[in-house]
């Protein structure tokens, strides 16, 4: 494991963004891709003058709003039997997909905002909003503000540490803890003031009615 995370760093130094940007935009297909250590990586190279943080950021975004895009194209055209008869060799199982088909169901466009931060439902988000005919413009939106807020999440925090935080896995450890202790919050606020807001808007529309 150490020695392949040693050749994927030498990647990452060599070829910086042409591999920061195939390595995030397949991993939304499914493919078991470091989409997230690649982010933190080129960042924390970024820190120590290798790459201009600018292009790290504005190159990872470019590919997880472009790969969740191709794999909700995918979701839409094939639907979900396709997708489960040929996604198994890369790791796409149905217990993994209807666990991510409950998420989508239940909070719509608030999980595709929050996929990006988690494992599973970053790796079918799109594949899953596709299938379930979600609205375009609604998955794109969403996609967007998550891609996003994901990106900067993770270049602003391996900018900052990357002089003094190893690439390896001891060294993402501790930014990992920070993120297990903020996206829940964060994913439950969203939740809670969503949720306060379509209520309120309810009420304003059943007392302006008849």
């Amino acid at each position: 494991m150490h020695h392949l995370a040693d050749h994927f760093e030498n990647l990452l130094e060599t070829y910086g963004l042409v591999i920061l940007f195939p390595t995030i935009f397949f991993e939304t297909f499914g493919l078991p891709l470091p989409g997230e250590s690649a982010l933190v990586a080129t960042s924390a190279l970024a820190a120590k003058g290798s790459l201009n943080i600018v292009a790290v950021a504005i190159t990872a975004s470019l590919a997880a709003i472009a790969g969740d895009n191709v794999a909700y194209l995918i979701g839409r055209r094939y639907g979900r039997a396709i997708i489960l008869a040929y996604g198994t060799r890369f790791g796409i199982t149905e217990e993994k997909y209807e666990a991510a088909e409950r998420a989508t169901n239940t909070y719509g466009a608030y999980v595709v905002v929050c996929a990006r931060f988690f494992v599973l439902l970053r790796q079918l988000n799109g594949l899953v909003a596709g299938s379930a005919n979600m609205p375009w413009m609604k998955f794109f939106v969403a996609n967007v503000v998550g891609s996003v807020l994901w990106v900067l999440f993770w270049t602003i925090l391996a900018y900052q540490f990357g002089q003094h935080v190893s690439l390896q896995a001891k060294g993402l450890h501790h930014i990992s803890v920070i993120v297990a202790i903020l996206v829940p919050i964060a994913l439950v606020l969203m939740f809670v003031f969503g949720r306060k807001a379509l209520l309120g808007r309810i009420t304003l529309n059943k007392k302006g009615g008849p």
